[in-house]
């Protein structure tokens, strides 16, 4: 007497790949623990078929899938099946022998080649919202011809993604304040408007562009973050009506335009460049002032001076105008210049905040600590 035979049965559509067929499948949300089980002991590398999952990660994948469950976008998991599987198509015709059902035992091994963090966090999410559970994800399913080969597919799958260039990431949010803020910011500043490069976070010699928009970015959270960093501004409007939401943005969209307006005015080497008089490749070689370092410190700078002179702040960012911005400045030696670069980390900024602040006739960080 046969034993029965358990098993899933997937409707597919079919198609072939380096002479290999694979499978397209959706998938209920909630099917996926089961499915793809967590590896329950670590295995060395060579013995693994795809990296370690990283814990840190699945938190904030979660978090986006439950705060955004109505707007989420999750691309498709690809996984190796180890066993003996049947398609049935649902016809003899051209396109009907495509698609079908594929039939695949219970018992069947389920590898993920790409796609597990995003198999981890949607476990998480469902335990905050169950609803998760009735949505689909795609699958690409492959068939498992050893160790050696999920390798490679996982090597394959990696190895020509490019992170996302901190510039576009901004440019194409249109989820949150943050960017929101950023871009009307720039769209209202005119320095920033004509000088921004929109796409990359680094400028080559040729680029036109005296900014990258992460740079903008961090350095307009500089100052709207520190001015309101008893709500943060990133911004969280928990609590608040939709109408409040809108007039504390426009508010600080206002503030940042006025600021950013005023340090533009007291920079005389940005309208050259503005106005075609120095090329934008000799004014970044030659001065510090439209570099990242910079612009955030000016970003913390302005927070200071709008907080503690509401009224009076324009007169004092006015000796910006006083300050040499030219990279052979000795003052920058060992504080954002350093072993012939421009330094961008949180210490050389931090410096230059306390820099333009002991200009500004401000009390630095260091004064403070005495």
């Amino acid at each position: 007497m046969s034993t029965p035979s358990f098993e899933y049965i997937l409707p597919v559509i079919r198609g072939i790949q380096a002479g290999r067929e694979y499978y397209v499948s959706m998938c209920p949300v909630r099917f996926l623990p089961k499915l793809f089980p967590l590896d329950s002991e670590e295995l060395p590398p060579f013995l693994r078929a795809k990296r370690a999952l990283n814990w840190a990660r699945i938190p904030e994948i979660a978090d986006y899938l439950v705060n955004n469950s109505g707007n989420y976008t999750c691309g498709a998991i690809a996984a190796s099946i180890d066993a003996d599987i049947t398609f049935e198509a649902v016809g003899n015709e051209a396109e009907e022998r495509k698609i079908g059902r594929l039939r695949v035992p219970m018992d069947a091994k389920f590898t993920i080649n790409d796609g597990q963090h995003r198999r981890a966090a949607f476990e998480m999410a469902l335990q905050e919202n169950p609803q998760l559970g009735y949505e689909t994800v795609a699958l690409i399913l492959f068939l498992d011809v050893g160790l050696e080969n999920s390798q490679q597919k996982f090597s394959d799958l990696n190895n020509f993604q490019v992170p996302l260039e901190s510039s576009l990431r901004v440019l194409f949010n249109h989820r949150g304040d943050r960017a929101l803020v950023v871009k009307s910011v720039v769209k209202q500043v005119d320095v920033f408007r004509c000088l921004t490069e929109m796409e990359k976070g680094s400028l080559n010699g040729r680029s036109p562009k005296l900014f990258a928009l992460s740079a903008i970015d961090r350095a307009i959270m500089a100052l709207l973050s520190n001015i309101h960093s008893s709500k943060q501004t990133k911004p969280s409007h928990s609590g608040t009506t939709k109408q409040k939401k809108e007039e504390e943005l426009a508010q600080q969209i206002q503030q940042a335009v006025n600021y950013w307006n005023a340090v533009s005015s007291f920079m005389p080497d940005w309208q050259l460049v503005l106005q075609k008089q120095v090329a934008a490749g000799e004014m970044r070689r030659n001065c510090v002032h439209c570099h990242s370092v910079v612009l955030e410190s000016l970003g913390e700078v302005g927070a200071a001076l709008l907080s503690l002179f509401p009224e009076s702040w324009e007169e004092r960012l006015s000796l910006l105008l006083r300050v040499d911005w030219s990279i052979s400045n000795p003052d920058w030696e060992g504080g954002i210049l350093l072993k012939g670069g421009i330094s961008r980390s949180r210490a050389s900024v931090s410096w230059m905040t306390d820099y333009l602040k002991n200009r500004l006739g401000l009390e630095t960080a260091e004064a403070r600590r005495r």
